[in-house]
């Protein structure tokens, strides 16, 4: 990796690549077309990672949050997001990603995440990338995540899926943290096979999906 009462809001991103089926080489996520704006699964403590992968973090998250406000008149009521996600173009990775969902969904309480076959919010794709695995957006409500063939290999495959995830969530990188901080990626070294948030992790994920559902369904002035 570079490096409840409950009304279920289903968010809805549009993504363009999602539910696509298997696609062509040439078509699938490059490390060249998504250099400008991503946030790669890294290894070694000293990479501290960039104002520009911060920032594309926070678009990321942004973007899920701007579907929610869309939907806040139809949902006033909601008080967690389902995240639908599509695993179609990472088929070798479909139980590592399912591992990381059931993770993440029995960590935190404002936010779900669940597969889709159809209407995906976000995207796993699976490829060789010399960039390693990433979390990739433009910014505008478009994102993927990228699974690294070889990175899998070398780093506890769950670990890599879950760290990538979490910044759908909202979660930045934090390299030089410990193995226990989950968004610490490749910092803590390959034999580091944690793949859960820590507490503090958990609680900055369902702070932001609390507060951000509170804006999100606050009338309009």
């Amino acid at each position: 990796m570079r490096h409840q009462r409950t009304v279920v809001v289903s968010t809805a991103l549009g993504l363009a690549l999602a539910g696509l089926g298997a696609i062509p080489a040439t078509a699938a996520p490059s490390a060249t077309s998504a250099t400008s704006a991503t946030s790669a699964y890294v290894h070694g403590s000293t990479y501290a990672g960039s104002a520009k992968e911060a920032a594309n973090n926070k678009a990321f998250y942004d973007a899920v949050m701007k579907s929610v406000a869309k939907k806040r008149a139809a949902n006033p009521l909601a008080a967690s997001v389902t995240v639908y996600y599509s695993t179609r173009n990472a088929p070798s990775f479909r139980s590592q990603i399912s591992q990381s969902a059931q993770i993440w969904n029995s960590s935190v309480q404002n936010v779900r995440l669940a597969e889709s076959s159809s209407g995906a919010d976000f995207s796993y794709y699976e490829g060789n990338d010399p960039n390693g695995s990433y979390a990739s957006t433009d910014g505008h409500g478009s994102g993927y995540i990228f699974l690294d063939y070889q990175q899998n290999q070398q780093y506890y495959s769950v670990r890599v899926v879950a760290h990538e995830t979490g910044h759908v969530l909202g979660l930045p990188d934090h390299y030089s943290g410990p193995c226990s901080e989950l968004m610490s990626g490749g910092g803590p070294g390959t034999s580091c096979r944690n793949a859960y948030p820590n507490s503090t992790e958990k609680s900055r994920v369902n702070s932001l999906w609390r507060n951000g559902l509170a804006t999100a369904f606050k009338p309009a002035a």
